[in-house]
């Protein structure tokens, strides 16, 4: 199983912190906030590699990052691919830069796919057991407790088999406070999927997008988070997540 992170954004909203710098190699209760994504993903056994890819700008800082990078929280080789984005205008997307990766490493595996500023209270074993178990997609969904905080996000609805039923992103009235968060697993039989979305010419960004595409075609499953979800959009989540990451290690 492949490890794919998404770390093309340029972060703007956080500026002027990712103005040299990429959002998930800011500090988190002293480590880069991308060591924290890959422990908790380092407790699933069958991730045996791992991908970043991230712009133009932030190749060398990541590439610096991956050559010394502590290895205790996940021990297998992570590698650096840059989509050749150099800003809004020429972005591949999300789901652009994922094709980019599966196309370019040559990639016939399942995967994992995370957004690099996502971090996770809890570690995420029992969210690989649950992919090997079904072999097919995954999507991750949190109770953000809020419908107009679930405005921001794809609202996801599940059967009473887990499977999603209905998935809408960033809906005016959403019909639940569970949404799908940037952590998907994808079957190697599902890949040529990912590469036909994108030949059809459908929305390359918005990563959800892809399973709001996807569910109606076959069974797409759901994964509630436990813990606490973190989604680093903002000085004050990030603040927050490096207040509670720190007290959690002391």
């Amino acid at each position: 199983m492949k490890l794919i992170i998404l770390a093309a954004g340029y972060a703007t909203r956080l500026y002027p912190l990712t103005l040299d710098q990429p959002k998930p190699l800011l500090p988190v209760a002293g480590r880069p906030m991308v060591d924290h994504v890959l422990a908790s993903l380092g407790v699933i056994d069958a991730i045996d590699e791992a991908f970043v890819v991230t712009n133009e700008k932030f190749a060398g800082h990541f590439e610096a990052w991956a050559g010394s990078r502590d290895t205790s929280g996940f021990a297998a080789p992570v590698h650096v691919v840059n989509d050749h984005s150099t800003g809004d205008d020429n972005k591949l997307g999300a789901i652009g830069d994922l094709h980019l990766v599966l196309r370019s490493r040559n990639i016939d595996d399942d995967v994992v796919v995370v957004a690099g500023d996502n971090l996770f209270s809890d570690t995420l074993g029992d969210y690989g057991r649950l992919c090997a178990e079904k072999n097919a997609p995954v999507l991750g969904v949190y109770d953000v407790g809020s419908l107009e905080e679930a405005t921001k996000f794809g609202v996801v609805e599940s059967d009473a088999n887990g499977c999603i039923r209905s998935f809408e992103e960033k809906p005016a009235a959403p019909k639940s406070t569970l949404i799908g968060i940037a952590l998907y697993h994808y079957p190697k039989v599902v890949l040529p999927l990912i590469g036909q979305y994108i030949d059809d010419g459908n929305n390359p960004d918005q990563p959800g997008r892809l399973i709001q595409w996807l569910y109606p075609q076959m069974p797409v499953y759901t994964w509630s988070v436990p813990g606490t979800w973190y989604d680093i959009g903002s000085k004050e989540t990030l603040e927050e997540a490096d207040r509670i990451f720190s007290a959690n290690q002391a």
